[in-house]
């Protein structure tokens, strides 16, 4: 029986014999064999994405249990292919998503995917995927902050949103600037290429604090039952198998409605914030992709916990 002890520590050591116990029938649903990903670099990469989730706070095995039974694994997988420089990873990578990534980068810059703009933003990300630096791969590849918490395609969409924005705000800046100050500045202003994890956007907070006000108004907005699911899971930390046992549902019934819900609330969601003051599709990518990331965001402050509060409990920490 796993164990559902709610203290079990986070330290790497647990959190590795925790993971050991999913990892092998993962590694055989996945397509790590088929890109030379071996099973200690699968057990890393699970590591990385699980330390990510719960850091800082305590787990247990059935809830760690649920958590990598939502991860892309095979998105997880042909990141961490890549990563380790596996040709057939790369290969794949590039046949699957390049046409992708172009299309995805006309739709951003409101242009043909044909279209130079487009074409450029596209390709200049595979050069941070691949880690280039100085003509050479190194090791800071972009793929080491991919988790598999949204699929790849969600996360790349994200990246070109960020670059687009990023190339916006530099822009509007250098035309702000007078002739002199530009010749000061030349070099100062070139795009980054150092390959890094991303800066801090500056305007981080400001798309966080419309994510969630945008999803206040939805849960607002939901069936009673829909949003007891919800607080359920999120902010009561319930297993699938408890939430079925209090709503009278089977385990697998409580799955289903819980991805209708997530899929009705980000339409809701995407739709407030294309009402003005309206952001770009771009801005919404980064919004969900902050949200998904280390946000303020307590779902215990959204679904407070009456009961808690009659009887003085502080609760747990936020997520």
């Amino acid at each position: 029986m796993a164990d559902s002890s709610p203290n079990m520590g986070t330290g790497k050591a647990e959190l590795q014999r925790a993971l050991r116990k999913y990892a092998d029938s993962l590694y055989a649903e996945s397509r790590a064999h088929e890109w030379g990903l071996g099973p200690a670099e699968f057990l890393g990469a699970l590591e990385r994405s699980a330390g990510k989730r719960f850091a800082g706070s305590s787990f247990s095995t059935e809830r760690l249990g649920e958590y990598v039974g939502t991860l892309h694994i095979e998105d997880l997988c042909l990141a961490c292919a890549c990563l380790e420089g596996s040709e057939a990873a790369w290969e794949y990578f590039v046949r699957q998503y390049r046409g992708y990534l172009r299309a995805t980068a006309g739709i951003i810059t409101k242009k043909s995917r044909e279209g130079t703009d487009a074409q450029e933003l596209a390709d200049s990300l595979f050069a941070e995927l691949y880690g280039l630096v100085d003509g050479k791969r190194g090791e800071r590849s972009l793929f080491r902050y991919f988790h598999g918490r949204s699929s790849l395609k969600t996360w790349l969409r994200a990246i070109l949103a960020q670059r687009y924005v990023d190339r916006l705000r530099e822009s509007r800046r250098w035309e702000q600037l007078d002739p002199e100050e530009k010749e000061r500045n030349e070099h100062s202003h070139l795009p980054r290429t150092d390959n890094t994890e991303p800066t801090a956007d500056p305007h981080r907070a400001r798309y966080v604090a419309r994510f969630v006000a945008a999803l206040h108004q939805t849960l607002a907005l939901l069936e009673p039952v829909d949003r007891e699911r919800l607080e359920l899971y999120y902010a009561r930390e319930k297993t699938l198998a408890e939430i079925g046992r209090a709503l009278g549902e089977h385990e697998s019934s409580v799955s289903r409605n819980l991805e209708r819900i997530r899929r009705e609330v980000r339409s809701t969601i995407e739709e407030t914030l294309r009402r003005p003051p309206a952001l770009s599709a771009a801005e919404i990518a980064l919004c969900f992709q902050y949200a998904a990331e280390d946000s303020p965001i307590d779902f215990r402050q959204i679904f407070p916990d009456k009961t808690a509060q009659k009887s003085g409990e502080s609760g747990k920490e936020p997520l």
